[in-house]
């Protein structure tokens, strides 16, 4: 425990000395008048005639060390660290089973996300289809997090390895990959403050291996919530002349989610999947700082006060 004003305990501690001097003499003086007139049995008086008092004097020195604003460095439980979002810009995302498309509502939700977050936490942008690509280092200004969000425009294919894989090097600071002999995977040492959140329909249509990144991922600590968009009955879209079919597949979203420890959110419709991503749970960490104590020292002396008061009141007919 530390002091902001130090030299207010030196103060406390010369009027409680002066204050428990002069009770003491004033009983003095009262037990020897007491007796020189003849009242000797009522000059002591019992616990209840100095309990009161006790109290006044034991909430003196209190209030005044309240005064000296002290303070103690406290672990404090807080949102904090690193998220990076991951949208899937495919072609399968310009279906508009969700309104206005799948896209435009996955980053209105995610730009909803990121308003939510306190300011302890930096948000990355990265958008994936057949590769992936980081638009935005993690930052703590969420402004640029979110115009890196709307940017994000529709086509190709689908990798969500790749994302994870890229994700994992934006995390680590260092290119990550699967090995393709048989080998150990990468160290990539222990980031547990630090989340993946993608928005996917799910369609996977190539790329790196899906579990194998989200097993890397959760070695690495690192936790991947998935939000599905799109609706199971599916929808339609025009790729290079040709209707395709695509429908929200969730297994995959969800597989990789618990691999992880995260958890999949389900989003059949624009609103859902606006209000799945207040479900989304970010690490709780705790970090040492100064707390002041002055409050839990003022409330200390009150009850003191009060206690004496009351005892005065009952025992004597007055305070003091």
């Amino acid at each position: 425990m530390s002091f902001r004003d130090p030299l207010i305990i030196v103060i406390a501690a010369l009027v409680t000395a002066a204050a428990i001097t002069g009770y003491v003499l004033i009983q003095r003086r009262r037990t020897a008048a007491l007796r020189a007139t003849g009242f000797a049995s009522l000059a002591g008086g019992g616990i209840r005639r100095h309990l009161p008092y006790a109290l006044f004097l034991a909430a003196l020195p209190i209030l005044l060390t309240g005064l000296a604003r002290p303070e103690a460095r406290l672990s404090v439980p807080h949102v904090s660290g690193t998220v990076l979002l991951a949208f899937d810009a495919s072609n399968s995302m310009k279906a508009k089973d969700v309104t206005p498309s799948r896209l435009a509502a996955a980053q209105a939700a995610a730009t909803g996300f990121v308003k939510d977050q306190p300011s302890t936490v930096d948000v990355g942008v990265l958008v994936f289809g057949d590769q992936a690509l980081l638009t935005q280092e993690p930052t703590d200004d969420h402004e640029s997090a979110i115009a890196a969000i709307r940017r994000a425009s529709p086509g190709g294919g689908t990798s969500l390895g790749q994302a994870i894989l890229v994700a994992l090097g934006t995390i680590t600071g260092k290119q990550v990959t699967l090995p393709e002999d048989g080998s150990p995977p990468p160290a990539l040492g222990y980031w547990p403050s630090a989340t993946i959140v993608v928005f996917s329909d799910g369609q996977e249509t190539g790329g790196p291996d899906v579990e194998a990144a989200a097993e890397l991922a959760a070695s690495a600590g690192v936790r991947i919530q998935t939000v599905g968009v799109g609706t199971a009955r599916g929808a339609t879209v025009e790729v290079d002349g040709y209707q395709l079919g695509t429908a929200l597949d969730e297994s995959l979203l969800t597989q990789v989610a618990q691999t992880t420890g995260g958890a999949y959110h389900q989003a059949g419709d624009a609103a859902t999947l606006a209000q799945s991503t207040k479900s989304i749970d970010l690490r709780l960490t705790t970090k040492k700082e100064p707390v002041e104590l002055t409050a839990p020292f003022a409330a200390a002396a009150l009850v003191l006060l009060t206690l004496g008061g009351l005892l005065g009141l009952r025992w004597h007919g007055r305070i003091v």
